[in-house]
């Protein structure tokens, strides 16, 4: 069917369909309704228009998130750290913040605020981190982290920090509530995922994934699906235990 068509029989102006499908305006719920109607699939309305009021509320703009400093936002994320069980986290080129040392996440925020310019709240910000790594520290919580090699060798803080840091990851790989995947440069992606974007399931009730302008939420189940099934494609590629400390220890003689 043609989008002159589709118009005609809704009752639409022409350019109504192509301004929808090029993302030039949104479809209102009646508008999916119509839609699906005549296009003879009524029973895909009510899934369209669910993964549509979760995109509206989904993007969430940084600016107006850290318009009172890292701090809030580093506080915001509590009640959801407090009530999942299970994380899964994939970083490609940080160590995520659940197992940041001091010294690295204060040089990683303090970038963060240089380059956003935002309101200088420092150590207040790292402090609302490390008290959030309390949820981890606990050990009441399972944490499956996995990391691209290219995270070991990113250099926050200068090479005393980081071989702090380092040395944390290693420690971290034996602790029975963490467990710590590092896929190597070397790992064979030939018909395997290549995922651009770091991001975190929390259980299997959200993924969230940062921009850099905006962070987006994901909540709808065939989605969230799609994001588990690569998060299992991405820790098979990894190396763990012995294999992990492995490379740890080759990022760290980098930094003598």
């Amino acid at each position: 069917m043609s989008g002159a068509e589709l118009a005609r029989r809704a009752g639409w102006c022409l350019s109504k369909p192509s301004k929808i499908l090029t993302l030039v305006t949104s479809p209102s719920v009646d508008d999916i309704r119509a839609w699906c109607e005549i296009c003879g699939s009524p029973d895909r309305a009510d899934d369209l228009i669910e993964k549509m009021l979760n995109v509206s509320s989904a993007y969430v703009e940084w600016r107006r998130r850290e318009r009172a400093g890292l701090r809030s936002v580093q506080e915001s994320y509590v009640p959801l750290w407090e009530r999942t069980n299970r994380f899964r986290i994939y970083e490609t080129g940080v160590v995520p913040g659940v197992l940041q040392t001091e010294g690295y996440m204060t040089a990683v925020l303090r970038t963060v605020i240089a380059f956003k310019k935002l309101r200088n709240d420092l150590p207040e910000a790292v402090a609302a981190r490390r008290e959030r790594q309390r949820v981890m520290r606990s050990g009441a919580r399972a944490f499956v982290v996995v990391i691209e090699e290219a995270a070991l060798r990113v250099s926050f803080g200068g090479p005393a920090v980081m071989r702090e840091q380092l040395a944390y990851l290693a420690a971290a790989t034996k602790w029975p509530n963490v467990v710590l995947g590092v896929i190597p440069f070397t790992a064979d992606r030939t018909s395997r995922l290549w995922v651009p974007k770091s991001f975190w399931i929390y259980d299997s009730e959200r993924v969230i994934t940062e921009l850099l302008t905006a962070e987006v939420t994901i909540t709808q189940r065939s989605e969230v699906e799609i994001y588990e099934s690569a998060f299992d494609t991405l820790a098979d590629l990894a190396v763990y235990g012995a294999g992990a400390r492995a490379l740890i220890q080759a990022a760290t003689e980098r930094y003598p």
